[in-house]
């Protein structure tokens, strides 16, 4: 049926709608689902900025993780949600590698908390074959992880809790420390079952293998500090030495030092009309509205920079500087 209908289209159509020979069908309209029993504590501006967080926290990441394996390593965010801690914690298999990260901020204002990290036992076996010398061929594995194992995943972790703080660090001060390690779900209990959580999903691939490591965060602790965020993610000025940054000011000085600038003695400025400016001749006098023995500017490309007074050195035409001009000061 045409988009628009001509007038005789509508008349008939209103005559079957009249005579009941045309059913009207409402249109539905579309309605989403809202359960009140766990409203959602996040707006879309604070998922938009853990997003941004964790880009940056997945970029350190696959950097460590290339430089560790010797492989081309890539990890995206693929999703964050939040749900009951009962729902992430069913959700995780009975042979997993999770681990505990306790977070502390340096204000004192913020409680700590703790972060649970867990990782797809496919990257772990991956992790661990490559880190002692293997091509990373056997990681479809489906037993528990030895003590040897754990021992060189416990290692990893606690360097992937370092990149984590250096990320927190960015937005606030923060102090981040592996407390341990768990291989069985059933047994982790950080958070009670109806606890809101926020999950964020890293998808991980390297080198043949692809797998998971997800973040859980517990929501209390989130909306506490989450107003320290900024959308923009504006890092703060990196302290550094002060012999280091008066030495990099020195280098850029003497580099600009060998550029070439001109300078200008401008005694004073006036206007004519171009007519006037046409009949002028040789030998024609323009008085102007200063003395003689008034000060002279002085530009550098262009810009005032001192005053100066006009005068004469070994027979040669001179100035000599008086004072320099600071802002848009004008003589």
């Amino acid at each position: 049926m045409p988009e628009q209908l001509s007038q005789s289209q509508i008349d008939a159509l209103l005559k079957k709608m009249a005579s009941g020979g045309e059913d009207v069908q409402e249109e539905k309209q579309k309605i989403k689902e809202y359960d009140f029993k766990s409203p959602k504590k996040f707006t879309k501006e604070q998922l938009k900025a853990m997003d941004g967080l964790y880009e940056t926290f997945s970029r350190m990441l696959a950097s460590f993780f290339s430089g560790l394996l010797r492989t081309v390593c890539e990890i995206t965010v693929v999703q964050i949600e939040e749900q009951r801690y009962y729902e992430y914690n069913n959700a995780l298999p009975d042979t997993a590698l999770v681990g505990l990260v306790e977070m502390r901020p340096e204000n004192k204002r913020y409680e700590g908390s703790t972060f649970i990290l867990d990782m797809s036992t496919s990257v772990g076996f991956y992790l661990v074959d490559r880190v002692l010398g293997g091509p990373g061929s056997g990681f479809n594995l489906s037993r528990d992880y030895t003590d040897i194992e754990i021992a060189i995943l416990t290692n990893i972790i606690d360097k992937i809790t370092q990149r984590l703080q250096e990320t927190w660090q960015n937005n606030l001060p923060i102090s981040a420390n592996l407390a341990e390690i768990q291989t069985n779900a059933r047994l982790l209990q950080v958070f009670a079952p109806e606890d809101v959580v926020l999950i964020v999903i890293l998808n991980v691939k390297l080198g043949q293998v692809e797998g998971n490591l997800n973040i859980c965060m517990p929501a209390e602790f989130l909306e506490s500090v989450m107003h320290t965020f900024s959308l923009r993610y504006a890092r703060p000025a990196k302290h550094q030495d002060r012999d280091k940054e008066e030495q990099k000011k020195r280098i850029i000085l003497e580099n600009v030092c060998e550029s070439d600038m001109e300078i200008r003695v401008i005694f004073d400025q006036f206007q004519l009309e171009l007519q006037e400016i046409m009949q002028l001749q040789p030998d024609d006098v323009i008085p102007l509205s200063k003395r003689v023995d008034s000060d002279v500017l002085v530009t550098v490309d262009k810009i005032p920079w001192f005053t100066a007074k006009l005068g004469q050195t070994k027979k040669k035409k001179a100035i000599r500087l008086n004072d320099i001009l600071s802002g848009d000061e004008v003589v």
